[in-house]
Order: structure tokens, then C-alpha cells, then sequence
């Protein structure tokens, strides 16, 4: 399931940040990559150590978990710190599947990768090229959206981001893992709740089938989730 989510950020905050990131230190982004992965990838990223990183991952992760559509899509356990990243011309990251577990920096803790998520920072007519194009059940997916938007994909999809032709294009981008650890079960649950929030919107919150479809959800949330 390949979901897009809308103003993540408001404008105001895209400008903010990349405002801070345009002053930071960037490393070359081969320096996190797996040996596979650094065949292909090249690109500039922010050190995990880099002073700029706590402020901005906050104000991302505030974001992210009160945003209902990325919290329905996602139904997150663990976020990973997000990570910054950016593509200048002739740069790319070749196709590759994300490790199946990732470490918290700051705590150790190990993550299993359910999710992937890309926070574009910044507009489609800012650079040509770049596209995060995706592989999954449905076939190949190429999405680039405007600054604030995310779109949130299985880690298991291959992907990759094709080379920038012109100008430069800037990513947040993390992992999930989700407390519903079936991709099938997790499609389920999503569609169940944007159901219910349809029916709510039309016939009323304490409208009889919303609620019955409610508890139904939570019921399945309840037998499924590994908390």
C-alpha cells in the first residue's frame, strides 16, 4: 500500500528548515549506505551527529503523529528519527530494498523497517529528475510531490530515486515500524478507518453502523497489534 499525505508541514515550516539545512554540514551520503547500496547511491546527507538534526527531527515527528492520515496509514509502534538528505544534479540512489532493521542513534534501539516515508521539502519545478519511483504489487509507482507532502511505502518495495537532471531536490526521509506488522492486515485496517471517518463525516459520529464499525476496527486492531 503506497499512500500520499498532504501538508505535513505547512509552508512556513518547509521554509524554516530548509533554511537550516541550507547552513549545515552534509556528508556524502555513501557513509550510512550498506556495501550493495553504495554501489548505487550518490548523494549528500546530514551527520547523525549534526547539531541542526534534534530541533528539526522533533517538529517532524509533532507532525507526523498528529496528522490522522499518516496515523491511520502508518499505525506506528517506533518512528526512526528522521534523516535528511539531498540530491544535486547527476546525483541518484540506483534501485534497492532498505535494510530490514534499523538503530535508533540516539537510543540503540533496534527498529524493524514496516515502513518507509520520503518528506519532500521542496517543489517538483525546483529540479527535473529525482523521482522516488517505487515497485510494489501494483507495479511501478514514480511520485514527486510538492514541499510538506509525504508519501509512505512498504520497506520491503524496491525503489529508487532517479538521477536530478537540474537543480537540487531535498528529502526527509525515515522508517516505521508499524504496530500491525502484516502489510495485508495494515491495508485492512486503513481502509476500515477511512470508512468509518467517511460515515462519521456524513451521518454523525454516534450514527449505529459508524459505531459498530468502530468497534469492529479496534476489535482487529486488538487481535492483530504487537505493542
Amino acid at each position: 500500500m503506497l499512500v500520499c499525505v498532504e501538508d505535513i508541514l505547512s509552508p512556513e515550516e518547509v521554509s524554516s528548515i530548509t533554511h537550516v539545512l541550507d547552513t549545515a554540514v552534509w556528508d556524502d551520503g555513501r557513509n550510512t549506505a550498506g556495501p550493495q547500496s553504495a554501489q548505487t547511491k550518490r548523494n549528500q546527507q546530514i551527520p547523525l551527529d549534526s547539531p541542526v538534526l534534534p530541533e528539526l527531527q522533533s517538529l517532524i515527528l509533532q507532525r507526523l503523529t498528529a496528522h490522522p492520515l499518516w496515523v491511520s496509514a502508518a499505525l506506528p509502534l517506533h518512528v526512526l528519527p528522521p534523516m535528511f538528505n539531498r540530491y544535486a544534479q547527476a546525483e541518484t540512489f540506483g534501485v534497492h530494498v532498505d535494510n530490514a532493521i534499523r538503530v535508533n542513534p540516539q537510543t540503540g534501539q533496534r527498529l524493524r523497517t514496516d515502513l518507509s516515508c520520503t518528506l519532500f521539502l521542496n517543489d517538483p519545478a525546483e529540479y527535473d529528475g529525482g523521482e522516488l519511483v517505487i515497485e510494489d504489487n501494483y507495479g511501478t509507482q514514480s511520485v514527486k510531490l510538492p514541499a510538506g507532502h509525504c508519501v509512505l511505502y512498504p520497506s520491503t518495495s524496491l525503489h529508487q530515486v532517479t538521477p536530478v537532471t537540474k537543480g537540487t531536490r531535498t528529502a526527509s526521509f525515515f522508517w516505521v515500524q508499524s504496530m500491525i506488522r502484516d502489510a495485508a492486515q495494515r491495508e485492512i485496517l486503513f481502509d476500515l478507518d477511512q470508512s468509518i471517518q467517511d460515515l462519521s463525516s456524513s451521518a454523525g459520529l454516534n450514527d449505529p453502523t459508524a459505531v459498530r464499525l468502530t468497534g469492529i476496527y479496534h476489535n482487529l486492531v486488538r487481535q492483530w497489534a504487537e505493542t
